[in-house]
This record gives structure tokens, sequence and C-alpha cells, in this order.
């Protein structure tokens, strides 16, 4: 996995990151996540109470995002970044209101902030990056399917048959 090469690929990358964890601490260690969240972990559970499935799987989910952004990381996929931050606001409002409006512990509140900050701290960084670059990442984006240039690839092809540069592409008659 490469490091990730913008202020807002760090923000993404320490959300990720945390996200896979949390997700496999839900998995593995269930009652830690649920004091963590501030959530009262009784002895037992009443028939029909089903917050062990709830918990598997929004722990699987919270894994599997973590995954995702760290995968927008990897590839310096600034549309997800810019993606992330609207819906890590609205998720801000919505726990917050979960707070303020009695459904969930105050002590929630800490995931409510998380969300929000997260969110401005990669606005910030997409900001930052776009004024330190002049508005362009400097980052080469993948070409549009059937196009014949690939991350990386340059325009400066011969024609058909060639690769970057003009040179032999991979499998051509020479």
């Amino acid at each position: 996995m490469r490091l990730p090469r913008s202020a807002a690929g760090w923000t993404i990358a320490v959300f990720g990151l945390l996200a896979l964890l949390m997700g496999a601490v839900g998995l593995v260690w269930p009652e830690a996540l649920l004091r963590l969240l501030g959530f009262e972990v009784p002895s037992s559970r009443a028939v029909g109470d089903h917050t062990g499935t709830f918990l598997m799987a929004s722990s699987m989910a919270s894994f599997n995002m973590g995954v995702y952004y760290l995968l927008a990381t990897a590839t310096e996929w600034r549309p997800f970044y810019r993606f992330t931050v609207w819906f890590r606001l609205v998720t801000f409002t919505v726990f917050t209101i979960a707070v303020l409006s009695d459904v969930a512990p105050d002590r929630f509140f800490g995931v409510a902030a998380w969300e929000g900050l997260g969110a401005l701290a990669t606005a910030a960084g997409l900001w930052w990056d776009d004024r330190r670059t002049g508005g362009s990442t400097g980052v080469v984006e993948a070409a549009p399917a059937g196009s014949g240039a690939g991350v990386g690839a340059s325009v400066e092809s011969a024609g058909p048959g060639t690769g970057p540069a003009g040179a032999p592409a991979p499998g051509a008659a020479r």
C-alpha cells in the first residue's frame, strides 16, 4: 500500500484506517465497542433482542468502508474525497439529532463530532492541495475505458501498436 500523496489523502487514510480497526473491534469484541460508544452492555439479552446481529452488520460495514477509503487513498481518487465531505456532514447532522432527541446516549456525540471534524479536515485538505498545486492536483487520473490510455499513459503515442511516447506496445509487432 502506498502512502497518501496529498493532505486530503491523509485525512481519508486516517479515517479509513480507524473505520477498519473499529469494524474489526466490533466483530471480534462487540462489548468493547458498545462501551466505547457509551452504550450499556447488559449481562444477558432478552429473546428477540438483535443488538448483536445489528452490531455485527454495522461493524462489517465499518470494516468494508475502511477498505474503500484506503483504496481511494491508494489511487488518489479525489472525486471520492469530495463526496465524503458532504456525506460525512450528513452523518454528523443525523448523529447529532439522535443525541439531542435522546435516541442515542450523550457520549455518542463523539461519533458525530468525529464525522463533522473529519469532513472539515478533508475539505481543508482538498482546499490546501488545490491551492498548493494551482488548482491541479498533479495526479494523473485514469483515462476513460476504451480510450487506449491508462493511468500515467502519455498522449505522445505515435499511433496504433505503440505505447507511451511511441514505444512499442506490449505484444505489438515490431
